[in-house]
């Protein structure tokens, strides 16, 4: 999308200070959004907002229920809307084997991976459906349909933000459907599936490695801004899965 295109939408990025999210705000703002960008660290959301004029960031522990809503709560009041919700909160957890798969791995990856996205999705879900187009994204893996004995936790937490989403993506269809017609474009849902992901600094440091089957995270952040480009009908509920 061109420099501009999303002027007067205000989106969140939750794993804002991660490399992914690092790359989704500077997309998203190239492109005239207004980002909110949320993370944990309150030093690396400053560290951000420093290189990244126009930056709101919030810190928020988004695997509190009553945090998030305190943090929706904020967002409404100072920007009146949201129209989008990029979750790149991530995180990973696995052994050798199957019974390596550990309870504190469990709690860990069911915390990050799936506690933090159903508390945001709800937080935010009715001003997503108010919103002309709404666009929710989350970034899931292979592993998810294709587990291996050691990533068993990993695989079943991917797996269940998976599901939440396309529940997510349900629900935005019934409010499209009772919208009526001349109505905008509606909310829309959808899953990026990767391998895994790679940065320029990782390039950098092994230049002898191809990294064959990862995503950039600019390419990443490209997709996430194309989102708003696309029919919602079309896109909701869609599992996107980049380079094969």
């Amino acid at each position: 999308m061109s420099e501009g295109s999303l002027d007067g939408r205000v989106v969140v990025v939750t794993g804002a200070a991660g490399p992914s999210g690092t790359a989704a705000c500077a997309a998203l703002r190239a492109a005239g959004a207004t980002v909110v960008g949320v993370g944990h660290s309150p030093a690396r959301l400053a560290d951000l907002a420093r290189s990244l004029p126009g930056l709101v960031v919030e810190t928020a522990d988004l695997a509190d229920a009553a945090a998030v809503d305190a943090l929706a709560t904020r967002v409404r009041e100072r920007h009146g809307r949201v129209d989008g919700l990029i979750h790149l909160v991530g995180g990973w957890r696995g052994g050798d084997s199957f019974t390596a798969n550990s309870e504190a791995d469990w709690r860990f990856l069911s915390a990050g991976l799936i506690d933090t996205l159903r508390h945001t999705t709800l937080a935010f879900h009715d001003d997503l459906v108010r919103a002309p187009a709404g666009r929710v994204a989350v970034v899931s893996a292979r592993a998810a349909a294709k587990p291996s004995a050691g990533s068993a936790n990993y695989a079943a937490a991917k797996a269940a933000a998976e599901a939440w989403i396309l529940a997510l993506a349900d629900s935005f269809r019934r409010a499209a459907a009772g919208s009526g017609p001349g109505a905008p474009d509606g909310p829309a849902a959808v899953i990026f599936v990767i391998k895994a992901l790679v940065t320029a600094q990782m390039r950098t440091d092994r230049p002898d490695r191809s990294f064959p089957g990862f995503t950039d995270v600019a390419d990443l952040a490209d997709r996430i801004v194309e989102l708003w480009a696309a029919d919602a009908a079309e896109l909701n509920g869609a599992r996107i899965t980049l380079d094969i």
